[in-house]
């Protein structure tokens, strides 16, 4: 097995929302914001190559929306999804599974493009299976008032009628050394891979832990639709996480790559942050 970071760019977000009740003097110390109060974000995936299976966690925001929606993220950098495959030799038609964590536009944007004429959507990745879960797949495509507008059409129904979604099974693991966490705090039946990786263990944390600055327990999105949820779902995570020396794989850390956490006085808060390659 090999792992690749797979960067798609970076999008701006109000700080306010990233965290909640947090006050600014504080989490502006892990992620300053500018004169609007947007701090910038990553949108990081992993390629795992896997014997025969190329498989993508995740794809970013996509380039399909119009400059009407685009500009309330502020997209920026000089990498994208298929640069950033190229880097490692690797093309959109190589990759087998497309796992999505869930399916907010910055998770699964990059699954669905426009045709050359802008006609109609065709898929980004025409030789994969699309994962997603049953559970989420039906919150997401009949989306409640607060989450109408992170979840597009035109991201998610195009994968049904390809013929290309597949569902996971929550007592099933559909791929060897990969195992998924359910989490509903920040929306319904959000998954978290597991892989396995020679003696480690690499935790694809997706929206239960955006960034370094969300370790501490009460530093929670106001995104979150059940916030009291992920309360009890993090503490839990990072406990387990502190304990077997987990490897968490942060997608949405402007700075950070990847963290592990530790027990302290006061509760589990940051161990080391390095770059995935330092570790493989």
């Amino acid at each position: 097995m090999r792992l690749y970071t797979i960067d798609t760019g970076f999008f701006k977000l109000d700080g306010g929302g990233m965290f909640g009740a947090v006050p600014k003097t504080i989490w502006s110390k892990t992620n300053p914001a500018d004169d609007n109060n947007l701090c910038t974000w990553a949108m990081r995936s992993l390629l795992i190559e896997d014997g025969d299976r190329l498989i993508l966690i995740d794809n970013g925001i996509g380039d399909k929306q119009d400059d009407k929606f685009l500009r309330h993220y502020y997209l920026h950098g000089d990498v994208d999804l298929n640069s950033s495959l190229k880097k490692y030799g690797f093309h959109a038609d190589d990759i087998t599974d497309v796992f999505l964590t869930h399916l907010h536009f910055d998770h699964c944007g990059g699954s669905v493009k426009w045709n050359e004429d802008k006609t109609s959507f065709e898929m980004v990745f025409k030789n994969a299976r699309y994962w997603s879960n049953m559970d989420h797949w039906n919150w997401a495509t009949v989306p409640n008032n607060r989450e109408k507008a992170s979840f597009l059409r035109e991201n998610i129904i195009p994968i049904q009628e390809s013929g290309q979604l597949n569902f996971v099974e929550k007592k099933d693991n559909i791929f060897s050394n990969f195992n998924v966490l359910f989490v509903n705090g920040h929306t319904e039946s959000q998954m978290i891979p597991h892989i396995k990786y020679k003696n480690k263990t690499i935790v694809f944390v997706a929206d239960l832990l955006p960034s370094i600055g969300h370790i501490p327990l009460p530093y929670i999105m106001g995104y979150d639709t059940r916030p009291l949820i992920t309360l009890t779902e993090k503490e839990k995570f990072l406990k387990e996480a502190a304990n077997q020396e987990y490897i968490l794989f942060l997608q949405h850390d402007h700075y950070n790559e990847c963290c592990t956490v530790e027990h302290t006085e006061r509760g589990v808060r940051l161990k080391d942050a390095f770059k995935l390659v330092e570790i493989l």
